[in-house]
């Protein structure tokens, strides 16, 4: 199935966000460094190679974004660099979600520099409850969104079926739409009874055994809705990650070596909208729990062979 079309960029923002970030270096004292900021192989000694983990809700380091520990002007850069890697029609979707799960930006989240903004490759890792995001101006090879992501969204604990409030729902629902469209024998394809782990989204490859309908199993209309889908979903983040995360996997066989699941163990309202759904193919696995409240992992590349730290 052909991917996604997207909009011509606009003109891009100056200064990026990769730029803020090489300021944001500069402007830290030896004493800050010191404490924020790593080699680019890391590797901690209990969480391992530090740059590319990911996870629900964690801190990086000890040092919280609303402390004492950074300046206001070091705080502007760090609010302007996680604008910057947003799609600007998400800033308020992401502050719902930020006020929601930690009361603000910069509330109970960190960052993370890892090798030299001044040089050639660096990245900036930022974390905290329901998020993982980065920002490393393609530095990071071979990977979309400088490595795995993770968001969520819990206005409440336990939703209930029409997950009211929930700023990531409707990515839910446009994948359901795909499951309305689904004949008898598609359906008993597409349902899987059990939901996996949602850490476990490491690659599997070419030789993978992925859940659900193969999209080459779909008619043409069906096929057109999981593009919808896939749009849907890149759409939070910026232009050019958008556009590494669809090149990724167009290298990977594009949408037609992709499978598309609904899990049906934990349906919510029984109502059979999927809360929990997963897209996957070799090199490539977006996966919503949406029960009981938003969890959303997300690991692309080009190179299956990459490895997974959650």
């Amino acid at each position: 199935a052909a991917l996604p079309r997207l909009a011509r960029a606009d003109a891009p923002a100056s200064p990026t966000a990769e730029s803020l970030v090489k300021v944001l270096y500069e402007r830290l004292k030896p004493e800050q460094r010191s404490q924020v900021c790593y080699d680019w192989n890391f590797v901690d000694p209990k969480r391992g190679l530090l740059r590319t983990r990911v996870a629900n809700n964690w801190m990086i380091n000890a040092q919280e974004i609303n402390s004492d520990f950074y300046t206001g002007e070091q705080k502007d850069l760090m609010r302007k660099i996680f604008e910057g890697i947003i799609n600007p029609e998400w800033h308020a979707g992401f502050d719902r979600q930020l006020e929601d799960d930690c009361g603000g930006f910069g509330e109970e989240q960190s960052i993370a520099i890892f090798g030299q903004p001044d040089q050639d490759q660096f990245e900036l890792v930022l974390t905290g409850r329901h998020m993982t995001l980065r920002c490393d101006g393609n530095s990071a090879e071979n990977v979309a969104f400088g490595g795995p992501i993770f968001y969520g969204h819990a206005p409440s604990d336990e939703e209930e079926a029409d997950h009211h409030g929930n700023v990531f729902w409707p990515q839910a629902l446009e994948a359901n739409k795909v499951y309305a469209m689904l004949d008898g024998k598609q359906r008993k394809m597409a349902e899987v009874a059990a939901t996996p782990s949602e850490q476990k989204v490491a690659f599997q490859g070419g030789s993978g055994q992925f859940a659900g309908i193969p999209v080459t199993e779909l008619s043409a209309d069906q096929r057109g809705q999981v593009q919808v889908t896939l749009k849907k979903l890149i759409e939070p983040f910026r232009h050019s990650d958008q556009q590494e995360a669809l090149q990724c996997l167009e290298r990977q066989g594009g949408l037609d070596a992709c499978n598309l699941a609904f899990f049906t163990d934990h349906d919510i309202g029984k109502d059979q909208v999927w809360d929990n759904w997963r897209l996957e193919g070799p090199a490539f696995v977006w996966h919503f729990r949406g029960a009981p409240h938003v969890h959303v992992w997300v690991n692309i590349a080009d190179d299956p062979s990459i490895k997974l730290n959650a």
